[in-house]
């Protein structure tokens, strides 16, 4: 069956429809992994984007229950060069295409990937449309240009629980932590618990007072979708929570803590999504290859030099990948040390969040 995918600037390609039939949009974005399209497709991150993977042969080694990263597939779209007509892995439990299908995702492949990221670099995300029903590609153009910019677009509402709940309840921690979802992917929720973490997952609307009912011993910012800047609700919360308790985000959760400390965010021209991005950590000198998934940035400029520190740069762009409050126990960084997929280099900062919860516990009891 025949697809086209078309962007808002008048750039189409034509391929082959996949997964599930029909017609989607969104803001067309890549990825450079090599492996890990699971992963990516369930990460909440992605919600209203369709994701381009580079690595041109995706879906190889099928899927399976246990690398999902939330409760469903959250991509409005998935193109790549040649989605495998076979696949083969002692864990697979069934094939990309089906898998799309079963979630009503819409997948285009058979196109030329290089070109079309390419020009992605060259001209900046944009929004698109793919359908193998209208196969006008001036109609299709069209579309695209109508559908929602991701500027402005608050979607940690969409991608956020309905009601707080425990993350594998019954076995006791030394620590609680209340973590906001603004999208938040499992294996964050895993290392959490790895590091002796008891975790209440809050919906990105809980209040400040909700959450210090609860009376953790820290506070988590996920990762999660859209332009951070209209979530003032959540930046309000985190305003009245600093210095309350300790708190450590990543992602969103990142760019939140940087408008609630007073910076400024802006959008990036293609974003960082992959799991090769240079970071260097300036309070060590170390360099860290990491994972990223974001299209926002904090702008360093905005932020106030004697109330936060910049601790880590990405070594591509120069771009802010983490900050610290100077006296307040808060910290983020902008990619993912959870990774999922991606390298391990940065899972470090899930115990540095224990002991600032150590410290914090320490100077209240003393």
């Amino acid at each position: 069956m025949r697809a086209i995918l078309a962007l808002e600037d008048g750039y189409t390609c034509e391929g082959e429809s996949f997964g599930c039939p029909g017609e989607t949009s969104g803001e067309v974005v890549f990825n450079t992994c090599l492996s890990g399209y699971q992963e990516v497709l369930t990460d909440p991150s992605y919600a209203g984007q369709i994701v381009v993977m580079t690595y041109p042969h995706i879906g190889n080694y099928g899927v399976n229950a246990e690398d999902v990263e939330s409760r469903k597939p959250f991509v409005e779209g998935f193109a790549v060069r040649e989605s495998s007509r076979v696949f083969s892995n002692w864990r697979a439990e069934g094939s990309l295409n089906q898998y799309l299908r079963d979630h009503g995702i819409a997948g285009i492949g058979e196109i030329d990937t290089r070109a079309l990221v390419r020009h992605i670099r060259n001209q900046g995300a944009m929004r698109g449309v793919i359908s193998s029903e209208d196969l006008a590609a001036a109609s299709l153009v069209d579309k695209a240009r109508r559908a929602p910019s991701m500027v402005g677009c608050d979607l940690a509402r969409r991608v956020t629980c309905a009601q707080p709940y425990e993350w594998n309840p019954g076995e006791q921690k030394p620590y609680r932590v209340a973590a906001f979802d603004f999208g938040i992917k499992w294996n964050i929720l895993r290392l959490l618990e790895d590091s002796g973490c008891g975790i209440t997952v809050v919906p990105a609307t809980a209040t400040a007072e909700e959450v210090l009912a609860m009376d953790p011993d820290g506070i988590f910012l996920s990762n999660g979708p859209g332009d951070p800047e209209p979530v003032t609700y959540a930046v309000e919360t985190l305003r009245q929570l600093l210095g309350r308790k300790p708190v450590f985000g990543i992602c969103l959760g990142h760019q939140l803590l940087g408008l609630a400390l007073g910076g400024r965010t802006f959008k990036l021209k293609f974003g960082h999504r992959g799991g090769n991005q240079p970071v260097k950590n300036l309070l060590t000198g170390k360099v860290e290859i990491t994972s990223h998934n974001h299209g926002f940035a904090v702008d360093p400029d905005s932020m106030d030099p004697s109330q936060v520190e910049l601790t880590h740069m990405n070594l591509n762009d120069q771009t802010l990948e983490g900050l610290r409050h100077r006296s307040l126990p808060a910290f983020s960084v902008q990619y993912h040390p959870e990774a999922s997929p991606g390298p391990h280099d940065s899972r470090y900062l899930f115990q540095r969040f224990v002991e600032s919860m150590r410290e914090f516990r320490s100077e209240k009891s003393g």
